[in-house]
C-alpha cells in the first residue's frame, strides 16, 4: 500500500500534467466540489488524499474521453 508521500507525489504530478496539458481542466479545479472541504478543519490522512488522486484520475480520464468525441 502507498505511504502518504508517495500519494502526494503522484497529486504533485498529475496536477502538473493537467495544469500543462490541459489548462482548461487545470483552471476548473478549484471548482471542483471533491477539492473543497466541507469543515473547518479537515483532516487530512492517507486515505482522504488517495481519494482525492483517484478523484482527479476519474476527473481526467472523463475530461479526455469528452474531447475525444468532440472531436469526432
Amino acid at each position: 500500500m502507498k505511504d502518504l508521500q508517495k500519494v502526494l507525489t503522484e497529486i504533485t504530478q498529475l496536477t502538473g500534467n493537467i495544469e500543462t496539458n490541459y489548462p482548461e481542466l487545470y483552471r476548473s479545479l478549484d471548482e471542483n466540489p471533491l477539492t473543497l472541504p466541507i469543515s473547518k478543519h479537515p483532516h487530512m490522512d492517507k486515505n482522504v488524499m488517495t481519494d482525492y488522486l483517484e478523484s482527479l484520475k476519474q476527473l481526467l480520464k472523463r475530461y479526455v474521453e469528452e474531447e475525444k468525441i468532440k472531436k469526432q
